[in-house]
This record gives structure tokens, sequence and C-alpha cells, in this order.
């Protein structure tokens, strides 16, 4: 009783962290467009500066984890939860080091007017902040239809990325002194892609957690 009262803990801890991360990414990817928005360049290196705590979270969780894995020897589905909570670390992680992304993209620009008021990329950005939230709030609640929903809206993303895509390739033929703003916006417009991609995965790593099946929800 001693033992499973230790590793539920260990678990409970580990899901705090994970949602702490969440929260820190969400925070990450929003103030990131917020500054590109507004060419804040300062604000873009505070986002920068403040990466470094999100790999201490993602070290605190793999300390965690296998800490309980040495003490504790569980099996079947415990033992799955904490490695699946290793991998949304990890994607975590990799989300945040996107948003940094965004935020030197803003370094980069260091103050030019853009070109053009941005519409898709902030609306790409608000879809997934709201897919960090609800991926991670899946995993809280064991809730696969929240996974699968979360997953869904990347579908909207992938939309808006290709339409960005499309809009800065016609600029950039109209316009070749505009080449270098234009590129990096649809740099730009990857990052936030790939952070959608990633909070797929952690809900892909829900539905593996609850039925023992990984689907492939990134196609």
């Amino acid at each position: 009783m001693v033992k499973r009262l230790e590793f539920d803990h260990g678990l409970e801890e580990m899901t705090e962290l994970l949602v702490e991360m969440g929260r820190r990414v969400e925070k990450a990817l929003v103030e990131s467009m917020d500054a590109l928005k507004n060419s804040n360049v300062e604000k873009a290196k505070k986002i920068v500066g403040a990466d470094h705590e999100l790999n201490l979270l993602e070290e605190k969780i793999a300390e965690i984890g296998a800490k309980l894995i040495a003490t504790q020897q569980p099996v079947a589905k415990d033992l799955r939860r904490i490695l699946i909570a290793f991998k949304i670390s990890s994607d975590l992680e990799r989300m945040g080091d996107l948003s940094v992304d965004i935020a030197k993209s803003v370094i980069r620009l260091d103050g030019q007017e853009l070109f053009k008021p941005l519409i898709d990329l902030p609306r790409m950005s608000e879809i997934v902040a709201v897919m960090i939230r609800e991926s991670l709030q899946s995993y809280v609640d064991e809730n696969v239809d929240l996974a699968y929903k979360s997953a869904k809206d990347d579908d909207q993303v992938d939309a808006l990325y290709s339409q960005i895509i499309r809009e800065m390739f016609s600029f950039m033929v109209e316009n070749p002194k505009m080449v270098s703003q234009a590129m990096l916006l649809s740099f730009v417009g990857r990052y936030i892609e790939r952070i959608a991609d990633h909070a797929t995965n952690i809900a892909e790593s829900v539905v593996y957690l609850m039925t023992g099946k990984r689907p492939d929800l990134n196609q």
C-alpha cells in the first residue's frame, strides 16, 4: 500500500510538471506572436532567455520517472504512463524550442516594419494554443475524445500554413526586395505548424495510454 501511494504521488508530480510545461509553452507561443505583430524585439529576447526553464522541467520529469521505474518496478499501464510522460515532456520541450525560433525571427527583423498586417499567422497560433491546452487536458483527464478533437484541429493549421506559403511566394515574385522578410514569415508559419504536429503527438500518446494502440493522427 505504501509503495502504491509513493507511486501515485510520483505520477501526480509528473503530471503537474507536464501541465506547467504546457502552460509555459502556450505562453511562449502567444507572446512570441505578439512580439512579431508589434515588432517588439525586447519581448522576443525575454522569450529566448526563459527557454532554459522549460529544459529544467523536462529534466525534473525524467528524474522522477527514472526513480519510479527503479524503485517501484511498474508494469503494464503504470509503466506505459511513465514512458508516455517522457514522450510528452520531449514534445513540449521541442514546442518550446519552436516558440523560441519564432522569437528569434522577431530579433532578426530588428524592428523592421512588416509589409502587411498579420492575419493568418496569428490565427494559426490561436488554434495551436488551444491544441496545446486541450492535448494536455486530455492527458490529465484521460479523455480520448478530447485528444481526437485536439488532433483534428491540426487540419485547420495545415490549411492556413498552405495559404501562407502561397501568399508569400506570390509576394516574393512581385516584390523581390522583400524576399528576406517574406521568407522569415514563411519560416514562422512552419514553426507554428510544427508546434501543432507536436501537440498532435501528445494527443496520440493519450490515445495510446488509454487503448494500448497508437493511432496516426499526424496525416
